[in-house]
């Protein structure tokens, strides 16, 4: 159930000797990177648990010739672009002294209903560039600048079919293939851990909503004041970023009058939930109840253990 996607990610810089390489490649299955690969080693490189033991198999071979072909098309197409910009006229590329970088974002889209989506995305110097139309087997250039560079591949039908043919079914293939090899892995559905946290400052008091260690990435945090939900506006936005080890975290806050807090509710839904989860703020036991609390127990030890010693004295009297 559910859409899911592939996507690759190209990039180069024109200077490698400044931190990226000529070409590098990284490829992501949903929101899991599964393979990368770059101009020096030539050699794709499997990223995923799910992907060991697979390293020689057909699908991999396949992978590995593919990204070697996208490697010599990126290098193409960077120095087609450099050269309608008058940015290659020093010398070739990896010597001239001015660095340039392009990116490009290819991939599909395997909807719920089976229907597909393909997309194709370059950009170059950190600017939005050119993207294809597979519908149309045009580009459609994001500035002025790269009129020239649409202008020249546009005569290049072939290339335009080959591209097409890659979106709509070359790439739903592959697509499927590794959804099938990540079975159990892709597809796991982890619910999060949510606690909401206070934080005060001199001007504002702020409660904090936090959904921990849940996958996939898919969650929608809201929250509600007397259980009514709260204006989006009176919120932060929603925040979601990878926890590093497969998974996910986010956040929610919103500002809160001081006394408050109980009145705010942090309501979370994820796939991997029955039932949305709801989370209020907890106040924590003030250090000095505490501490009463363990020296009342620790006194009632030492009566208890008193009054044993003292039955046992009385026993050993009477005897």
């Amino acid at each position: 159930p559910g859409s899911h996607s592939l996507r690759y990610l190209f990039m180069g810089a024109s200077v490698p000797d400044l931190g990226l390489p000529l070409f590098e490649a990284l490829g992501y299955v949903d929101d899991q990177l599964f393979v990368s690969y770059n101009h020096e080693s030539r050699r794709a490189e499997p990223r995923a648990q799910w992907l060991q033991g697979v390293a020689t198999s057909q699908l991999w071979l396949q992978l590995s010739q593919s990204l070697k072909g996208w490697d010599h098309m990126f290098i193409v197409d960077f120095w087609t672009i450099m050269d309608n910009h008058n940015h290659s006229k020093v010398t070739k590329l990896g010597v001239s002294l001015e660095s340039h970088t392009l990116q490009v974002i290819l991939g599909c889209e395997l909807r719920e209903d089976n229907s597909t989506r393909g997309f194709w995305v370059y950009g170059y110097d950190g600017q939005n560039y050119l993207e294809f139309h597979p519908e149309t087997l045009d580009w459609g250039a994001a500035e002025p600048r790269a009129r020239a560079t649409k202008l020249e591949w546009e005569v290049n039908a072939i290339r335009a079919k080959q591209n097409r043919a890659y979106l709509e079914r070359d790439c739903p293939v592959q697509l499927r293939s590794l959804l099938a090899l990540g079975t159990g892995a892709l597809d796991r559905q982890v619910p999060p851990l949510v606690k909401v946290t206070r934080h005060k400052a001199s001007a504002a008091t702020t409660l904090r909503c936090q959904a921990l260690n849940f996958y996939p990435r898919n969650v929608t945090m809201r929250w509600l004041k007397d259980r009514r939900p709260l204006d989006a506006k009176d919120a932060e936005p929603q925040d979601v970023l990878p926890s590093g080890d497969g998974a996910y975290q986010g956040w929610l806050a919103v500002a809160v009058p001081p006394g408050e807090e109980g009145r705010y509710t942090c309501l979370v839904e994820h796939p991997g939930l029955d039932q949305p989860l709801a989370a209020t703020w907890e106040p924590s036991m003030p250090s000095t109840l505490v501490i009463g609390a363990i020296s009342g127990i620790a006194v009632c030890a030492v009566l208890f253990g008193i009054g044993i010693l003292f039955r046992i004295l009385r026993k050993r009297q009477a005897s």
